[in-house]
């Protein structure tokens, strides 16, 4: 058996040898508890075995079925994409499209001018929040630094009272 390796690369993450795997998938930006425990059960990997143990055919195959899912009859309700509004399939992102995604999705809310748009575009909460009290630590507050003192001078020609 080979020696345990202390780092691992899975979909261009690298990910801790010395955890169980199904809790190292997780360092994937879009793979949660639930999906990383489907990918082992698919891919035929033990779920508490650590990721520095993977062979690399194991690791292949993580890295084909984190990418494809779709393939591997991996329910859809488990996809973080689902009823993509421009093809309308169910998809799985990982990585920097799940941020690209949510940008472009943000975008599109904005310059259709819905109300979660205009509420982004003002950096105000989305989801029904109160805000009267909460979310106050980025706003501009009263005044802009040291506050002058004024000292009341007399106008010129009168006396000065001492």
């Amino acid at each position: 058996m080979a020696a345990t390796r202390y780092i691992i690369r899975v979909a261009n993450t690298d990910l801790a040898g010395e955890r169980k795997i199904r809790i190292a998938l997780c360092r994937i930006k879009g793979v949660s508890r639930m999906f990383s425990h489907a990918i082992c059960l698919v891919s035929g990997i033990d779920p508490e075995r650590k990721a520095g143990d993977l062979t690399d055919a194991e690791e292949a195959r993580l890295n084909e079925v984190i990418r494809t899912p779709q393939k591997f009859s991996i329910p859809e309700w488990l996809m973080n994409r689902r009823k993509d509004p421009e093809t309308g399939e169910d998809k799985h992102l990982i990585g920097s499209d799940v941020t690209f995604e949510r940008d472009n999705d943000i975008k599109r809310m904005r310059k259709i001018r819905s109300y979660k748009g205009l509420r982004h575009a003002e950096h105000l909460t989305v989801r029904g929040q109160r805000t009267k009290s909460n979310f106050r630590s980025n706003k501009k507050r009263g005044g802009s630094g040291k506050k002058v003192v004024r000292t009341r001078e007399p106008p010129q020609g009168a006396p000065s009272k001492k």
